[in-house]
This record gives structure tokens, C-alpha cells and sequence, in this order.
């Protein structure tokens, strides 16, 4: 008995074309931060496309004091994801709403004392690309960027 590949293929581009048009026709928003200064930025700090919301990287500066975290790699950790925390509530969002992160740190070999911070955020394990990469703003540990949906 042959088994036609045809039928699944075609019900995989029915829904890819379901899933791109509803997209399509969905309005494009820059959203400024609510900080006048941070409205300067030549990025938006988020943009959202239909119920996807990008985010700005942020990195672990506390905002309050003006300069980055304390506490080297686990201190900036929590603080990015804080200030990732801060966005999301703008938009009525959560942790729970982000189903991509980008991670980038300046030295590789933190990636232990990184993820140790991380998990206890990102409980629901959204998809994850991490890597390093050197000079990163302000001179950071880390800067991590993410992807969220508003169901």
C-alpha cells in the first residue's frame, strides 16, 4: 500500500498560509518607552506585529542609578531580566508570554553561573540561541532580547 506524502504537505502549507495572512494584516506598532531620555534611542524598545511583541535587547542596568548591576554575571542576569519584566508589563504581558530568547554574552564561560539565574525566571523553557560576543554595551556581561506572544 503506497502512502501519499501529498496530503500532509498540503495541510503543512494551508496552515503556514493561515498563520502568515493573519500576521500580514495585522498592524505595525513602534512603541516608545515611557522614559523621555530612552526615546532618544535610535531602536524601538518594542514592536509589535499583530500579538507578537519584539523586544529591545536589554542588558543589567539598573535604570534607577544608572549603571549596571552589581554582583558580575548573576547580578546582571537578574537585572536584564528585570528591565525584560518592566517592558512586558507595559503591554500586559509576562514571562510566561515570551516564546524566544536571544542571549549574548561577553564571555562564554559564564554560561553556568548565567543559567543559574535564568531558570528561575524562564520557568515555561521558551526556545533559547545563546552565544558570546565581545563589546557589549555599556560594558555588560550579557544582553538578552525576546520574542513574546500575547495569546
Amino acid at each position: 500500500m503506497k502512502i501519499s506524502t501529498r496530503l500532509p504537505i498540503a495541510i503543512l502549507g494551508l496552515f503556514l498560509c493561515v498563520s502568515v495572512s493573519a500576521q500580514k494584516d495585522s498592524e505595525i506598532i513602534f512603541h516608545k518607552p515611557p522614559n523621555p531620555e530612552r526615546q532618544k534611542a535610535p531602536f524601538s524598545e518594542t514592536v509589535q506585529a499583530g500579538n507578537l511583541f519584539f523586544l529591545a535587547g536589554q542588558i543589567g542596568m539598573d535604570r534607577s542609578v544608572g549603571k549596571l548591576a552589581e554582583g558580575g554575571i548573576q547580578g546582571e542576569t537578574e537585572q536584564a531580566i528585570k528591565n525584560i519584566q518592566g517592558v512586558l508589563e507595559r503591554h500586559g504581558l509576562t514571562l510566561d508570554n515570551v516564546v524566544k530568547c536571544t542571549v549574548i554574552l561577553s564571555d562564554i564561560n559564564d554560561f553556568r553561573a548565567f543559567n543559574e539565574v535564568y531558570v528561575k525566571y524562564f520557568t515555561k523553557k521558551p526556545a533559547r540561541t545563546t552565544y558570546a560576543a565581545a563589546g557589549l554595551a555599556a560594558s555588560a556581561k550579557i544582553e538578552i532580547d525576546v520574542i513574546a506572544v500575547r495569546e
